[in-house]
């Protein structure tokens, strides 16, 4: 086993985005820690598409340093601003994301960076 394998109950609701529960293969974790929507200059894009598809776009970078890639991944949390309506963020996540299915978990809290609307972070296994 080389990929995280997802865990759904037959008893529980089977998503196509996300799954209850993922298995790590045996091997080193990498935990991501939270990306903001900011390009490589330091800069917060504006609006909650462009800063999801870039947090996204910098959790692939760092999967990418890794060694591993969004396959790799067993564990999304997704941190957005309250108020934001979450199905918004959705469809910013599946234009960069893909098909992915992972464990997610989405909270709403005050993101600590002032104007950032999303923060994600990540846990994946680094295939050898």
């Amino acid at each position: 086993m080389t990929v995280p394998t997802p865990v759904d109950p037959p008893q529980l609701y089977r998503s196509p985005a996300f799954a209850q529960g993922m298995i790590l293969p045996e091997g080193p974790v990498l935990f991501v820690g939270g990306q903001n929507g900011v390009d490589a200059q330091g800069e917060l894009l504006d609006g909650l598409q462009a800063q999801t598809e870039q947090a996204l776009r910098n959790l692939l970078a760092v999967l990418a340093e890794a060694g591993s890639g969004p396959e790799h991944v067993a564990k999304l949390t997704i941190h957005l601003a309250p108020g934001i309506d979450p199905t918004a963020a959705y469809g910013a996540t599946r234009t960069v994301w893909g098909d992915h299915r992972t464990a997610v978990t989405v909270l709403a809290v005050a993101p600590a960076r002032p104007g950032a609307l999303v923060e994600i972070d990540a846990v994946a296994a680094v295939p050898r």
